[in-house]
């Protein structure tokens, strides 16, 4: 009861802190922001989710009157370009950077191609790509009929085989936002781990200001009085910020299924982000007995998130062959193996030791400094 008295009491100043209110709101124009930016740049990046949200209509190539009928035209359709008629190839070349993109010219052989294409443009990447892929298919059917083949055979030659795709566990299939391998990337391999992490930062530094808060108030004493073990007092501090992470955590789980972003395994995410939350909060505690003012806490916070990003998040993007086991235990890399998987190998459960033992060891020390620092005070 004592324990949940001074949870009740640090959850009450939580909730009465607007900048805390705050920083929840933010996060979930993190949330959102992040998952558009994830949309946005896979769209961009991929021609077949730009014709599909129908962008196409920006990528305007132009073309002489003269070729109107050619059948590099009829390949520049095929990758939906908007063909953008002139009287002639050098109006439509004076017209790149201003109303089209791109200009395409045949010589009067049509045996050499030029292209003219405005590099500042956003889609520059996107319609250089479609036209290099549609001259590809020109200039391969411009060979095959040279060697005497007719419409159809050219057909067979550009498509030899037919391929059939026979999909499996059709029922169980991912309802992912954008089919899209770029999207599937960045939001399971960074931005699922980021906004899960986030809230646990956040608690870090709360931890921090609570304590030295205290101290700068004049009650910390007080609070070392009170008939309350080191430990229930530590426990009593962190249960609210904890819990609150916790929360926010499931909440941007539930934000991302709404989203089409499935997380799988939640209850085995819980559990880890529990001993990952334990463990900075830990972190928060330690420092807190290391300070002497808020400045100063928040400044060596800081510096430790710095520190954890770069260890939580580098190995997301590297690969080391020679230390692959190091990197299967980082807790950012167990996140993205459970969240985007629904079968787990039971061996994953043995990763998790070494996030757990950790976290525990840091509490046990936060606890230590916390019966340290009260023996000085009393």
């Amino acid at each position: 009861m004592k324990i949940l008295s001074l949870a009740k009491k640090e959850a009450f100043d939580i909730l009465n802190n607007r900048i805390y209110l705050l920083v929840v709101f933010v996060q979930i124009f993190i949330v959102l922001g992040a998952f558009g930016l994830a949309v946005v740049s896979s769209i961009a990046t991929d021609p077949d989710l730009m014709d599909q949200f129908q962008v196409n209509s920006e990528f305007k190539v132009g073309l002489s009157d003269e070729f109107k009928n050619s059948s590099l035209t009829s390949y520049l359709k095929d990758e939906n370009l908007n063909l953008i008629y002139f009287d002639s190839s050098q109006e439509a070349a004076a017209k790149v950077g201003s109303e089209i993109i791109a200009a395409v010219d045949l010589t009067t052989a049509r045996e050499n191609i030029s292209v003219q294409i405005d590099t500042t443009s956003v889609f520059y990447p996107v319609v250089s790509q479609k036209i290099n892929l549609a001259l590809n298919n020109y200039n391969k059917a411009v060979k095959l009929q040279k060697s005497g083949l007719n419409e159809t055979e050219i057909k067979k030659v550009e498509n030899p085989i037919q391929i059939s795709e026979v999909k499996v566990n059709e029922n169980d299939k991912a309802d992912v936002a954008l089919d899209n391998p770029y999207f599937v990337e960045i939001m399971y391999g960074f931005i699922v781990p980021f906004i899960l992490l986030l809230p646990f930062f956040l608690a870090s530094n709360i931890v921090t200001d609570s304590i030295v808060g205290e101290r700068e108030r004049k009650t910390f004493e007080v609070l070392l009085m009170t008939p309350l073990t080191s430990f229930m007092v530590v426990l009593g501090k962190i249960i609210p910020i904890l819990s609150f992470s916790l929360i926010q955590s499931v909440a941007w789980i539930i934000l991302l299924n709404f989203l089409r972003v499935p997380i799988y395994n939640s209850l085995l995410l819980f559990i880890l982000l529990f001993f990952i939350g334990l463990g900075f909060i830990g972190i928060g505690v330690i420092l807190s007995m290391l300070v002497d003012s808020t400045k100063e806490a928040n400044s060596a916070i800081t510096l430790v998130l710095v520190f954890a990003t770069f260890i939580l998040f580098v190995p997301l993007f590297v690969t080391i062959p020679y230390l692959d086991v190091i990197l299967n235990i980082i807790p950012t890399v167990l996140i993205v193996k459970i969240a985007s998987s629904p079968y787990i190998n039971p061996e994953l459960l043995l990763e998790f030791i070494p996030t757990i033992l950790l976290s525990l060891i840091i509490f046990s020390v936060a606890v230590k400094y916390f019966k340290h620092e009260r023996t000085i005070r009393l």
